[in-house]
């Protein structure tokens, strides 16, 4: 009597000790990287945005000129 043969990718193999630390340590870090980029994104929107606030209130004086005048 032969059994029906068994699809692949049913399964699965365990992941060894040193795999399932591996895999620890890449969730670990790419936690870390993904916050610090998001934190990053967040600062430089703020900042854009306080730059053009500022240069929208800067950008002439009662008479005329340009506030910003760099040399």
């Amino acid at each position: 009597m032969r059994h029906p043969e068994i699809p692949q990718g049913i399964f699965k193999p365990k992941p060894t000790a040193i795999e399932t630390k591996q895999d620890a340590t890449t969730r670990a870090a790419r936690q870390i990287v993904n916050g610090e980029a998001a934190a990053r994104e967040q600062k430089t929107e703020r900042l854009r945005l306080a730059r053009l606030a500022s240069e929208a209130t800067n950008i002439f004086h009662a008479d005329g000129e340009e506030a910003n005048e760099r040399a």
